[in-house]
């Protein structure tokens, strides 16, 4: 007898539907066909074992599993489940209510016949609810995660048992239903850090607010313990709040990675990842026999956090150019190409020199002759020149940490922040691709950020006295017009366009001696 169901394999962010066929006949041993994995093939004591445990057994004749179509790969232990019902069906132990043939079904069994967690919940749940099957049937610790695609008969359950019971029509179990906007709006607003807990430092603060409202890229430079660390941190509070289809698609990339935790269902607020500087370039970017999300795809809408720059490797921060630029990434391998999102704010901080500190107020600096400029050399000037704020940091004052005044929220914050994303998205309406300023190409931002007379002369200036390189230029404008928005200004002003020269430390000729 011939049985039949369905699973899913997940390439990239994007789920496809896996055909799975279970034959029971005349011959001796267990055979999977269709491209399958080690891990897939050691399904059969898997499932030998929880069919035991529940006393039924596993059939002592020849066993074909096919899976396809048999030229995509299939990996992981999550076809356990289906692979278990479809012979429980085909050697006739079971007699189902439910057509197996209506759901899409994936779980990884553990010998005592529990189900264990999958990942790439979302994704196929989505593929479920598109390809027009009743339900899907997958692990309980699941369920939520599966539940916030709507129109589709989620159907969690604990071990095997259960799932048997389900299509024998022996146990009615619920589809699970999750609100998925009241999920999203009750969350949104909540994060642990905020600025109203920051003393001092008003200047950094309003340059990451600038770099809030028009998503730009920043670094920040300063001494140890001068709070570079703690204000990134606060960041994410600041930025806009995630929209529906923004969160769905962060969480699809978090569940294809397994970073979602049990019982977790969406991702409302905007990521924020700060990975250690001895990272290597597959894990930053993603990569892998069976591409993964890297870091730069889990901070996709979010954050990627980089501390202390220079000590990440070289080519670690020069794979991350075209990603910066393109805002995706593709990973190709010999039989599959998949693309990732990567559409992050990069904030990145750095000591001036090794010893750290060079240009401090009080300590004196002890680094020998080129050595800062060596230092600084280890980022790259096209990694820099995608760098729009270049922040200088300086330490607190004991007056300033002592002090008993409140410091603005990040609430507060955020307000302003979203006035400017909004005439944003006016302005940007008609081009799909652009929603901040930071996106602009060169030809957009000669017709968009128009200066006065007297700003082009400010400008001149700074760039001949100052020794701003021309990369410096484009730069200026971009900030300039985001310092405008904030004002809530049409035009740009030479008071915007000097706040904006002050941000571009870095560009500044012999800024280390």
């Amino acid at each position: 007898m011939l049985a039949k169901t369905f699973g899913s394999a997940v390439y990239g962010v994007n789920a496809k539907m896996i055909t799975i066929e279970v034959q029971v006949g005349q011959g001796m041993h267990f055979h999977i066909v269709g491209l399958a994995d080690s891990a897939v093939k050691e399904s059969e004591h898997r499932v030998e074992a929880s069919l035991k445990y529940f006393n039924y057994k596993m059939p002592r004749q020849k066993v074909i599993v096919n899976m396809a179509p048999a030229d995509i790969r299939k990996e992981g232990s999550a076809y356990d489940l289906p692979i278990a019902l479809c012979i429980l069906e085909s050697s006739e132990q079971i007699s189902s209510v439910h057509n197996l043939e209506d759901y899409v079904i994936m779980g990884e069994l553990s010998l005592d016949g529990k189900l264990r967690p999958i990942k790439g919940v979302l994704p196929i749940a989505i593929e479920v609810r598109k390809q027009g099957f009743k339900g899907f049937v997958l692990p309980a610790e699941n369920a939520r995660e599966a539940a916030i695609v709507n129109n589709i008969d989620v159907i969690p359950v604990e071990t095997l048992e259960d799932a048997i019971a389900f299509f024998e029509g022996k146990n009615s179990i619920e589809p699970l239903i999750v609100d998925t906007r009241d999920l999203f709006f009750t969350t949104q607003n909540e994060y642990d850090a905020d600025f109203e807990h920051v003393q001092g430092q008003e200047n950094i603060k309003r340059a990451l607010e600038i770099a809030a409202a028009g998503g730009h890229n920043a670094i920040m430079i300063g001494p140890p313990g001068a709070g570079k660390t703690m204000l990134a941190k606060r960041i994410p509070g600041i930025l806009p709040p995630l929209s529906l289809p923004e969160a769905l698609e962060t969480t699809k990339i978090h569940s294809v990675a397994g970073k979602l935790g049990t019982n977790a269902a969406l991702v409302s607020r905007r990521p924020y990842r700060a990975p250690h500087h001895s990272i290597s370039d597959a894990a930053l970017v993603g990569g892998g026999s069976f591409p993964q999300p890297g870091e730069i795809s889990l901070a996709h809408n979010g954050i990627l956090f980089l501390d202390e720059l220079p000590e990440f490797k070289r080519t670690v921060l020069e794979v991350m150019r075209q990603p910066l630029e393109e805002r995706k990434v593709s990973i190709s391998r010999a039989k599959m190409t998949v693309e990732f999102p990567a559409n992050f704010m990069l904030i990145a901080s750095m000591n001036p020199c090794p010893c750290g500190y060079y240009n401090h107020p009080d300590k004196e600096c002890v680094c020998g002759p080129g050595v800062v400029q060596k230092y600084l050399n280890k980022i790259s000037g096209p990694l820099l020149d995608r760098i729009d704020l270049h922040v200088e940091v300086t330490p607190v004052t004991f007056d300033q940490i002592a002090s008993t005044r409140k410091s603005e929220s990040s609430a507060q914050i955020r307000e302003r922040v979203i006035k400017a994303r909004e005439r944003q998205t006016e302005r940007f309406k008609d081009n799909k691709e652009i929603y901040s300023n930071a996106m602009m190409p060169p030809e957009m931002v000669k017709k968009i950020c128009t200066i006065e007379t007297a700003g082009t002369a400010l400008l001149r200036t700074a760039m001949e006295r100052l020794g701003l390189s021309a990369r410096a230029y484009d730069r200026i404008l971009k900030v300039s017009r985001t310092i405008a928005d904030l004002a809530g200004s049409d035009d740009i002003r030479v008071e915007h366009l000097a706040e904006a020269i002050q941000y571009r430390s870095l560009d500044r000729e012999n800024w280390a001696g």
